[in-house]
């Protein structure tokens, strides 16, 4: 650091003081965080981002996050469209992928997927559709199935059971009911026969008094990469140097979570640190750790992506005039980023 000896004699003893000790610490001016908002829904599925907020591994990496709660996946997909939102992290929608056709979004890394044993996505029934018959998977044709909107995951959910399990998808009565908490509105009050949506925190009491019943969960049921972490096509290509960092402070909220919930195997298991993550996502979500451990989700190590599914999902939706359009994996995946999930 270079100062005249003409500016010296400018300043006061203190500046002096302060000047010296700059000099001779080498310091160099602060520089501001970078800002990114971060569209979610208030999930379990969301608590690395809550983990690594909370501990300080986005401030860690020059980053200020703010969230943005939605009650859809969808709506998220707009915003980050948009720039409303920086970067998404939820469900993956026909409308994603249409915005995803016109070279609009990309995805850059996982947030979860569907897995045995782990609650995240589910099938729900009403009590009295239950009492009435709709018992199992096989019994959904003549029902009425409640979704967040058209083309929302549990859409393409309720048209993958209904072809393995040979039952006739133009049988099925699918209500879009715009949000979330619509469809356990719609369930406990007897609107709807069934449901298929992710299990977020404030209404899994529900689910435990019984006021309605989870059917199967999806996990258990299919191989489904339903979640990703995706950016606009404008951020991907101005701000990649921010995402590399973002995406590796969210790695260490990864860690902690997984260390907190799943076990050798790829198992549900409770860890020592679990208490205190679960009290992290219970502060983000507002909901007591016992609400919470009804529907801790799976979260990949390495965040890697079901790309193959994901082509599946796309090729379904095509086939049900839900989307229109060509999506190549070149255009839809940052390679730079994302890891594949490798083939069974």
């Amino acid at each position: 650091m270079m100062v005249s000896a003409r500016y010296v004699r400018h300043l006061t003893k203190a500046a002096l003081v302060t000047l010296g000790l700059a000099i001779g610490c080498g310091a160099t001016p602060a520089t501001a965080a970078d800002k990114i908002k971060l569209g979610v829904i208030k999930t379990t599925s969301s608590g690395p981002i809550y983990i690594a907020i909370e501990k300080g591994y986005f401030a860690a990496a020059g980053i200020e996050a703010e969230l943005v709660f939605f009650d859809a996946a969808q709506p998220v997909a707009v915003a980050t469209v948009s720039g409303d939102v920086d970067v998404g992290s939820t469900g993956l929608t026909a409308g994603f992928y249409a915005f995803a056709a016109q070279g609009a979004v990309r995805i850059i890394g996982g947030q979860g997927r569907e897995a045995p044993g782990f609650h995240n996505l589910g099938y729900m029934v009403s009590n009295n559709a239950y009492q009435s018959g709709l018992k199992s998977l096989k019994d959904v044709a003549g029902h009425s199935i409640a979704v967040s909107q058209t083309g929302a995951p549990g859409h393409y959910v309720i048209g993958a059971l209904a072809e393995k399990y040979g039952v006739d998808l133009a049988g099925i009565k699918v209500l879009s009911l715009q949000s979330i908490p619509n469809i356990f509105s719609a369930l406990i009050g007897g609107q709807a026969d069934g449901g298929v949506t992710i299990v977020t925190v404030p209404v899994m009491p529900s689910i435990d008094r019984g006021d309605l019943r989870v059917l199967a969960w999806v996990g258990d049921e299919l191989d489904f990469q339903d979640r990703a972490i995706f950016v606009s096509a404008k951020t991907d290509t101005e701000r990649s140097e921010l995402l590399g960092r973002f995406l590796g402070a969210y790695r260490k909220g990864i860690d902690d979570y997984r260390a907190a919930f799943i076990g050798p195997g790829e198992v549900p298991k409770d860890g020592p640190t679990a208490p205190e993550v679960l009290g992290i996502i219970g502060k983000y979500v507002g909901q007591p750790p016992e609400a919470i451990k009804l529907g801790i989700a799976y979260v990949d190590p390495l965040m890697r992506v079901n790309t193959r599914d994901i082509m599946h999902q796309i090729a379904w939706y095509k086939s049900q005039g839900m989307l229109k359009g060509e999506v190549s994996e070149e255009q839809l995946f940052d390679k730079r980023f994302v890891v594949p999930l490798p083939a069974k």
